[in-house]
């Protein structure tokens, strides 16, 4: 059964930002005529916008000005925090709400990249959606 890998990035109790593995579980839905497809739970968002990053430019460290999907349609970005480094090529999606503390840097390594951004509404707790792999 196909899973959504989703890669959270948040602020820790050290005031830096960390990387946590997670997984949007799968449901079998039936369809009309006996066909069956998978689905996520509806996740609640709100608004959606287009986003393309250059190559070049150096890494600095910044914080995300609001709690956010972000998944990577083209192109490839190494984001490093705290907790080590991690490479979104195309379908690569990374929840960002490290809002605090130190952040974390972004490097494009393929260009330009593109990506879609989801922002979630205030109150959104992605631990209601999400399991441990």
């Amino acid at each position: 059964m196909w899973t959504v890998d989703v890669v959270r990035i948040y602020t820790g109790s050290d005031n830096r930002s960390h990387f946590e593995d997670l997984v949007v579980p799968m449901s079998e839905v039936m369809q009309e005529g006996g066909r069956s497809s998978l689905r996520t739970a509806l996740i609640p968002t709100k608004a959606m916008l287009f986003r393309e990053n250059p190559l070049g430019g150096p890494p600095h460290y910044h914080t995300p000005k609001q709690r956010q999907f972000v998944v990577t349609i083209s192109g490839a970005v190494e984001i490093t925090c705290a907790g080590g480094s991690r490479v979104f090529g195309p379908g690569g999606i990374l929840f960002a709400e490290d809002l605090t503390g130190e952040g974390h840097s972004n490097r494009e390594l393929h260009g330009p990249r593109r990506s879609m951004i989801i922002p979630v509404p205030d109150d959104f707790d992605i631990r209601r959606w999400t399991k441990a792999p």
